[in-house]
């Protein structure tokens, strides 16, 4: 097993890209914390707040994502391909979670079921399943990993893959993180 990429190598402007329910919007606040940066939940931009994850207009989701990306210093959860190479053009370093399909569906129905309060959840929202999710996590996410690749070795950009919980889990300790409670 090799030594653990130092933290450091990333940057100060961090991008974490994933499946859903993979646990990247609570990395990044524990990264956020630890590093004294801002973490940004894309999913808060692109979603209106007080609905059951109704998309915000494109033209404001892009208007707050290229707002936040002009920082020196965060670290931002979230795909949507569609600002990556703007975020890209930015960033430092990246961080590509990918645990497999069937752990991501587990931990949709958690965070659905039995989770009140979550870093990158809606404000005033109560996640619900949806069948729609669930071929997302099946089926279909998993289709975008060879674009995300071919974009991040465009990028050239430092990505770290952590392909299990258990690579996520040694990092966590290998970087001194605490894996954040949510409010």
């Amino acid at each position: 097993m090799n030594d653990p990429l130092p933290l450091a190598a990333l940057g100060r402007r961090i991008c974490i890209l994933g499946p859903s329910s993979n646990g990247k919007s609570t990395l990044a606040t524990a990264i956020g914390r630890k590093l004294g940066i801002p973490a940004i939940h894309l999913d808060l931009f692109f979603h209106l707040p007080n609905t059951d994850w109704e998309q915000r207009p494109k033209e404001e989701f892009y208007a707050l994502h290229d707002a936040a990306i002009e920082g020196d210093n965060w670290v931002m959860d979230g795909n949507y391909s569609s600002a990556m190479p703007r975020r890209f053009a930015r960033a430092t370093g990246v961080i590509l979670v990918r645990a497999p399909r069937l752990a991501n569906l587990m931990r949709y129905f958690n965070r659905t079921l039995f989770q009140t309060k979550r870093f990158g959840a809606l404000e005033g929202n109560k996640d619900s399943v949806k069948w729609e999710m669930i071929h997302w996590l099946l089926f279909v996410q998993s289709r975008n990993y060879g674009k995300y690749d071919a974009m991040l070795a465009e990028a050239g950009l430092p990505v770290l893959r952590m392909n299990s919980m258990a690579e996520i889990n040694r990092y966590y300790r290998a970087w001194g993180l605490t894996r954040p409670i949510a409010p």
